[in-house]
C-alpha cells in the first residue's frame, strides 16, 4: 500500500516531468532567449548613447539633446574642425575597421532577414555601431536609431549562432534585437514590436508575435530604469477641433509623400555624386562634414539627431519662414551625410522633415481657418508620422509610434489618414522606401524573397507521395519491363532488401532491349541501371526541390531518408511542387498587400 510519502513522491516526479516537456517546448525557450536579448541589447542601446554622448563632449565641449542651442554659442572655426574632424575620423574608421568600407543599417537587417536566414555578422554590427556613434557625436545630420537597431539584430544573430538555432529562430530572434532597440530608443515598446514584424520579418504570426512582444517590454524597462520614464519627445495637450478637418490632413499627407519623395531622391543624387569626387573615398566624410559644418553656422539645428528643434517645432516655438528653411536645410544636410560616408540612420531626420512639414502646413492652414484649426501641434505630429511612415516604409509601426508619443486617439485617427496617404504616393511615385533604395542601389532585390521563404518553410516530405514502382537490382529484364508498366509515370527505383536506393530505370536506359528478349537471360536491373540519381533529403524544402528539378531536368525525383543511408521513403513530383510553388505565390502576394 502506497504511502503519503510516496504519494507526494509520485506528485513531484509527474510536476518535474511536465516542467521539463515545458523547458523543451520551443516557444518557453524562444521566450527565455527573447528576456535575454531584451537584456543585452537594451544594455548596449544604453551604452550607444552615452558613446555619442562622450564624442560630442570631446568635440564640442558638453553632453546635451539640446545641441543645436549650445552649438550655436561656439566660434565658426571650432564648429567647423569638429564637423570637418569628425569627418576625417570616420573616413578613416571606414577604411581600417569597417568591413566592406561602409557603415550597414536597417537595410542590412532586412538583407539578413529575408536572404541569409537572419545570420549577420557581430564584427560588422560593433563596428557600425562606433562609426556611427562617431558620426552623430561629431554632428552628422543622422539618427541614432537605425545604428541601434542594427546593433541590436546583429547581437541577437550573434546568440542565436552560438546557439545553433534553426532558419525561423534565428529570423525570429532578429525580430526581438530590431523590436527592443526601437523600443529601447524611443520608449516605445508597441511600435518596436511592430516595426520589427512590419519591416524585418513581413508577417504577423502569433508564434514570432510572443517572443517579440517580450523583447520589446524588457528592453523598454531597461531603458526606463536607466533613463527615466519619459517619451522621446514632450508633446502639448492637442485634440481634434473639428470632423471637418479630415480634408486638411489628407492634404497634408500629399504634402508630406512630396517632402518624402524629395528627401529620397535627394539622398539618391547626392550618394551618386559623392561616389564622383576627385578625392579618397576615407576623405569623403570631412568633406561631407565641411558641408554640414558650413551649413550649421546659419542652421544648427541641423545639427545630431535634431530633437531639440523637433520639439520647438511641435511646441509652437519657430516661425513658419524658419520651419519652411528647415525643410531644404535638413535634406541638403542629411543627403550629404549620408552620401559622404557617415554612418547613422534615417528615422530621426524623417521625424524632423515632418515636424517642420506639419507645423508650416498647420500654420498656414489655421491662418486661413482658425476656428477650425486643432492648433500646431496637431498638424506637427500628423505630419512627423506621415513622412516617416513613407519614408521608411514602415506606415503601421509609425502611426503606432505618435500614438505612444501622443496618447491621443483622435490625433492617431488623423495620423493614419495622413500616412496611408503619403506611404501610397510614395510607393506609387517613388518606387520604395529609403531602405529598398538602399538594396537596390547595391545590387540587392528583395523581389521573390517572401515567395522564396514559403518554399523554405514546405519540407519534401509534406508533399511526397508513396505512388513509386521499385524493383531489385537482380530481377531479370522481364520483370523490368512488367513493373515499368506497372509505373503510371515510366520510372522504377532500383533498391535493395534494405530500400537502399541504386538508382533509377526509365524505358530510355533499355535502349536496345526494351523490345528484344533475346537477352532477358544475361542482363539484370542492375545492368541497365541510371547511377547515382538526382535525390532529395526527408528534410530538404521545396526551394531546394525546386532548384533540382530545372537544373537536372527530372520530372520525378527520389526522396530518401537523407544521403548516408540513401534509404527510399518516396518521390516528389514536378507538378506538386508547382502547384505548392504556385500557392507560395499567391501567399507571398497576400503578405505583400497586408504591409502596405
Amino acid at each position: 500500500m502506497a504511502t503519503k510519502a510516496d504519494v507526494t513522491d509520485l506528485g513531484l516526479i509527474k510536476i518535474l516531468r511536465r516542467v521539463g516537456r515545458l523547458a523543451r517546448h520551443e516557444q518557453v525557450i524562444l521566450s527565455i532567449l527573447a528576456v535575454v536579448t531584451g537584456l543585452i541589447v537594451g544594455g548596449c542601446a544604453i551604452v550607444f548613447r552615452e558613446a555619442i554622448a562622450m564624442v560630442q563632449w570631446v568635440g564640442f565641449g558638453f553632453i546635451s539633446e539640446r545641441l543645436h542651442s549650445l552649438a550655436s554659442d561656439l566660434p565658426w572655426w571650432h564648429l567647423l574642425s569638429v564637423t570637418t574632424g569628425g569627418g576625417l575620423v570616420v573616413g578613416l574608421l571606414l577604411k581600417y575597421v569597417m568591413p566592406g568600407g561602409r557603415a550597414e543599417g536597417v537595410a542590412d537587417v532586412i538583407a539578413a532577414g529575408a536572404l541569409r536566414e537572419g545570420r549577420m555578422p557581430l564584427r560588422n554590427g560593433l563596428a557600425s555601431a562606433l562609426v556611427s556613434a562617431v558620426s552623430i557625436g561629431a554632428g552628422a545630420s543622422t539618427g541614432r536609431e537605425g545604428p541601434v537597431v542594427h546593433l541590436g539584430a546583429t547581437l541577437s544573430s550573434f546568440v542565436a549562432d552560438k546557439l545553433h538555432l534553426g532558419r525561423s529562430l534565428s529570423r525570429t530572434l532578429l525580430a526581438c534585437g530590431v523590436a527592443t532597440a526601437v523600443a529601447a530608443s524611443f520608449n516605445a515598446p508597441i511600435a518596436g514590436v511592430f516595426f520589427a514584424l512590419e519591416v524585418v520579418l513581413g508577417h504577423y504570426a502569433l508564434s514570432a508575435f510572443a517572443p517579440v512582444v517580450i523583447a520589446s517590454v524588457t528592453g523598454t524597462v531597461l531603458s526606463r530604469v536607466y533613463f527615466g520614464d519619459f517619451p522621446a519627445f514632450i508633446l502639448p495637450v492637442g485634440d481634434i477641433t473639428s470632423f471637418f478637418e479630415f480634408p486638411a490632413f489628407a492634404l497634408l499627407g500629399i504634402v508630406s509623400a512630396v517632402v518624402a519623395i524629395i528627401f529620397l531622391r535627394a539622398t539618391a543624387l547626392t550618394t551618386t555624386l559623392a561616389q564622383k569626387l576627385p578625392i579618397p573615398a576615407w576623405l569623403r566624410p570631412a568633406f561631407g562634414g565641411l558641408l554640414i559644418g558650413l551649413i550649421a553656422l546659419y542652421f544648427p539645428q541641423v545639427l545630431g539627431v535634431g530633437y531639440e528643434a523637433t520639439d520647438m517645432a511641435l511646441n509652437g516655438m519657430l516661425a513658419l519662414h524658419i520651419l519652411i528653411i528647415l525643410i531644404f536645410a535638413k535634406i541638403v544636410a542629411t543627403s550629404v551625410a549620408l552620401g559622404c560616408g557617415f554612418g547613422g540612420g534615417v528615422f530621426s531626420p524623417s521625424l524632423f522633415l515632418g515636424a517642420m512639414t506639419g507645423g508650416a502646413f498647420g500654420m498656414i492652414a489655421t491662418s486661413v481657418f482658425p476656428e477650425m484649426s486643432s492648433g500646431h501641434t496637431a498638424y506637427t505630429l500628423v505630419g512627423m508620422g506621415a513622412v516617416a511612415g513613407a519614408v521608411l516604409g514602415a506606415p503601421i509601426s509609425t502611426i503606432l509610434m505618435v500614438f505612444e508619443l501622443s496618447g491621443n486617439y483622435a490625433l492617431t485617427v488623423a495620423v493614419m489618414i495622413a500616412t496611408a496617404l503619403a506611404s501610397l504616393l510614395t510607393r506609387y511615385l517613388h518606387g520604395g522606401s529609403f531602405f529598398t533604395w538602399q538594396l537596390e542601389s547595391r545590387g540587392i532585390s528583395l523581389e521573390g524573397a517572401r515567395e522564396q521563404r514559403l518554399l523554405q518553410s514546405i519540407s519534401v516530405g509534406e508533399i511526397m507521395r508513396d505512388d513509386f514502382v521499385t524493383v531489385d537490382p537482380a530481377a531479370d529484364l522481364a520483370s523490368v519491363r512488367e513493373r515499368l508498366m506497372r509505373s503510371h509515370f515510366g520510372t522504377l527505383f532500383v533498391v535493395d532488401s534494405s530500400r537502399v536506393l541504386h538508382g533509377t530505370i526509365t524505358l530510355g536506359d533499355l535502349s536496345d532491349t526494351a523490345f528484344d528478349t533475346s537477352l532477358d537471360m544475361l542482363l539484370n536491373a542492375q545492368d541497365v541501371t541510371h547511377l547515382h540519381p538526382l535525390a532529395l533529403d526527408l528534410d530538404d524544402d521545396l526551394g531546394k526541390a525546386f532548384r533540382l528539378m530545372e537544373s537536372g531536368g527530372e520530372d520525378h525525383v527520389p526522396v530518401v531518408r537523407d544521403h548516408e543511408s540513401m534509404r527510399l521513403v518516396g518521390v516528389v513530383h514536378q507538378r506538386d511542387v508547382m502547384n505548392a510553388h504556385s500557392r507560395a505565390i499567391m501567399g507571398a502576394r497576400e503578405m505583400s498587400g497586408s504591409d502596405c
